[in-house]
């Protein structure tokens, strides 16, 4: 039989993932999940589009624009063998404790009331006019966004057909305050070559004013592009917009 100092990670509380609804009334209500999840993803994508070249053997890529980071992860809630790394309020815990040491049949926990208050952060604030923003808290994890989609799936019942166990797949949607990123990233920024497709009542005039806010500019688009009669434009053709230096 081993003698000797418990692990010291068993004295330390198990620190709980937090999900903060940002616009609730003061304080922020928070809620702390039940079990921490086995793992998470965290997804970044950009977006392309491609412009196709008369007699190219490839369309040129363009890029537009950043996505959205997307936060995945699986939560899961039970409610027959609760331990001590149950979280949730004093009460919780108290009553989760309790709850495992009745037979099924006489138990006071439907898994659903605490599933319920995961997915109500999909529903639309009355005030707000959209769902609140959330704050995704765990050790390092630190995510803002909204709670765009969540699967409920329920795996074991009571005797009376209530459910005791669950899993939630959560999909959160990163969030940016727009006034923030326009400032940081301008919509019409001269300092990067982009492709411009040629439609009817295109000038390299107007093309100069909107990228570069100087239709005086012109000549550099046609020179980059090898115009010599600037009035003269194929609507579908490519025009390359240079990056002013």
């Amino acid at each position: 039989m081993f003698v000797g100092l418990p692990n010291p990670n068993i004295l330390i509380p198990l620190e709980k993932m937090r999900i903060t609804n940002l616009d609730a009334k003061a304080p922020p209500k928070s809620i702390e999940v039940l079990y921490n999840p086995q793992s998470y993803v965290r997804q970044k994508s950009v977006n392309y589009m491609s412009i196709p070249l008369l007699g190219a053997d490839a369309p040129i890529v363009q890029f537009q624009s950043g996505a959205n980071e997307v936060l995945t992860f699986e939560l899961f809630f039970d409610s027959v063998s609760a331990g001590a790394e149950v979280g949730g309020t004093a009460a919780d815990r108290l009553l989760f404790a309790a709850n495992s040491l009745l037979p099924t049949i006489t138990g006071q926990i439907d898994v659903r009331d605490y599933t319920k208050k995961i997915t109500d952060l999909m529903y639309v604030d009355s005030d707000l006019h959209h769902p609140p923003e959330l704050k995704v808290e765990w050790s390092s994890l630190q995510f803002k966004g909204f709670l765009a989609q969540c699967e409920q799936r329920f795996v074991r019942f009571d005797e009376q057909g209530r459910p005791v166990r669950a899993y939630l797949k959560c999909t959160f949607i990163e969030h940016r305050d727009i006034k923030k990123l326009f400032v940081a990233n301008p919509l019409n920024s001269p300092d990067t070559t982009k492709y411009h497709t040629v439609r009817q009542g295109d000038s390299l005039w107007s093309l100069a004013a909107a990228e570069y806010g100087d239709a005086g500019k012109w000549r550099v688009i046609a020179s980059a592009n090898g115009i010599a009669n600037p009035r003269i434009l194929r609507s579908g053709e490519t025009l390359v917009v240079p990056a002013l230096v």
